[in-house]
């Protein structure tokens, strides 16, 4: 039980990665790889800011705010300086690694005896339940701290899923679809389109930023290394997703990714369950993408496959 709700609580938290993701790679068709090092950002200045003793809900607003930035700067290399979209994300991934560094001022920053949002978790369990020691769910005991940030990680997904399905019916939201779109038709209607992608971009970074200042939250530290493969997995999320609701209509993809990201952790903790070696992780993980890739497209390969060795 708690293996499970342990995946279900990462996924939750990965959900955000997912949303970013689905902004830079199906809202504008843009391959973003600078989440590989927006979520580090994130991650490393929440838990310098955590040792500095500030609170657990500035240190997560500042690490949205510095992955939004890390997105504004890859949207102005490939809009102004007309370098291409992923080389763009590439050079700030890489420029990053060394921020990271500098901000942590070791490879690693350890947030055991800290107040985190985990213990913020924890204490409003026990001011709800003073006696309690923990959970009975489906039969087995969950400990009150496992519960309720198991309950504060869906809050949190939830409201960030709402608050983006509201953000892109508004009117700049709505611009900012129509330029992913179709760029040529808005430059036409005089919207300025790379503004829009600088945005865009500002706000895919500003979630991956702000899902690992949780993250690192969660695990109880911040690493130099915790970004690599964040991209896959984020991609990974959102082709599950749209696979599970089978529509590209705004709600239905936005919940998809959310469903994907906890789906694909539950996944990854059921192959750990059985004995999977963790070094296998990322190999796991390259094949779960491999597979939500290629079998959406079996349908309507099938018949032509047969025609073909009839």
């Amino acid at each position: 039980m708690t293996l499970l709700i342990g995946a279900l609580t990462l996924g939750l938290i990965l959900s955000l990665l997912a949303l970013g993701v689905l902004i830079s790679f199906r809202i504008f068709d843009f391959a973003d790889i600078t989440p590989e090092g927006s979520i580090t950002f994130g991650a490393a200045v929440a838990a310098v800011l955590l040792t500095k003793g500030a609170g657990p809900f500035a240190a997560s607003s500042m690490g949205f705010l510095c992955g939004f930035a890390a997105g504004i700067i890859t949207g102005i290399l490939h809009t102004r300086f007309k370098i291409n979209g992923l080389l763009s994300g590439i050079l700030v991934m890489t420029a990053l690694y060394s921020v990271n560094l500098h901000v942590m001022g070791k490879s690693n920053v350890p947030l055991l005896t800290e107040t985190t949002l985990v213990t913020f978790a924890e204490q409003t369990g026990i001011a709800i339940l003073p006696e309690a020691v923990s959970l009975s769910v489906l039969g087995r005991q969950v400990s009150i701290r496992d519960a309720f940030t198991l309950g504060f990680a869906f809050l949190l997904a939830l409201s960030a899923g709402l608050l983006l399905y509201v953000f892109f019916r508004t009117n700049l939201g709505t611009a900012m679809r129509a330029t992913g779109d179709n760029q040529q038709m808005m430059r036409a209607m005089g919207v300025n389109v790379d503004n829009m992608i600088v945005l865009g971009l500002g706000l895919s970074n500003g979630l991956v930023g702000l899902s690992g200042a949780l993250l690192a939250q969660y695990q109880g530290f911040a690493d130099v290394q915790m970004g690599i493969g964040m991209v896959v997995l984020g991609l990974a999320s959102v082709i599950i997703g749209e696979a599970l609701v089978g529509s590209r209509r705004l709600g239905l993809t936005i919940t998809g990714a959310v469903m994907g990201s906890v789906l694909f952790r539950l996944l990854v903790a059921i192959a750990l369950r059985w004995g999977l070696n963790p070094n296998d992780l990322k190999l796991i993980t390259a094949l779960f993408v491999f597979v939500a890739l290629i079998v959406p497209q079996l349908p309507a390969r099938m018949p032509r496959w047969m025609k073909r060795h009839a």
